[in-house]
């Protein structure tokens, strides 16, 4: 339990301050692709987080990005509405028998298709949210689309990448 919850910390720590000194300052594409690494800590989270959980650390994560990125609210939202939704892709996804407790949802426990699934329609929701609030114009809506469409398969093949390359090899089972 204690591992988990550091191990979560640490996780947190490593991809916000990524996010806030490195990712922030890339320009690709003239801002039309905006990697948003951070997120990757709440796609991560345990599935046996209770919902009220899920949320603050959504609000808390988002928060602590606007704090550094100098964007009020605007992560706080996009991270509390993509937690939300998580809670309900999840039950939308789940095994027939459930998640087997322990598991985590990463390529080595779930596979990669059932990651990119999860992890894809999460990272759209968040950045469709994101950047729907920062332009926040009904004439830019093709604009907050395209960098939508972008920046989220920009981010969830970061995201795949960062997963593949931090995991461990699997146990074998007896």
């Amino acid at each position: 339990m204690i591992g988990t919850v550091a191990s979560n910390v640490l996780r947190a720590l490593v991809l916000i301050l990524l996010q806030v000194l490195v990712l922030d300052h890339i320009d690709l594409l003239n801002g039309y692709v905006v990697p948003y690494l951070y997120v990757l800590f709440l796609l991560m989270l345990p599935f046996e987080l209770p919902a009220w959980a899920l949320l603050l650390i959504g609000a808390a994560t988002g928060f602590t990005v606007d704090l550094f990125s100098n964007t009020p609210g605007m992560h706080m939202s996009a991270c509390t509405v993509m937690s939300y939704v998580r809670i309900h892709l999840l039950r939308v996804m789940a095994p027939r028998e459930g998640y087997e407790f322990g598991i985590r949802p990463t390529i080595t426990d779930m596979g990669f298709t059932w990651v990119a699934t999860q992890a894809g329609v999460l990272i759209l929701v968040h950045h469709l949210w994101l950047f729907s609030v920062e332009l926040f114009r009904w004439d830019r809506i093709g604009e907050v689309l395209l960098r939508t469409l972008l920046s989220a398969i920009f981010t969830l093949v970061l995201c795949m990448l960062a997963q593949l390359l931090a995991a461990r090899p699997r146990a074998a089972r007896a």
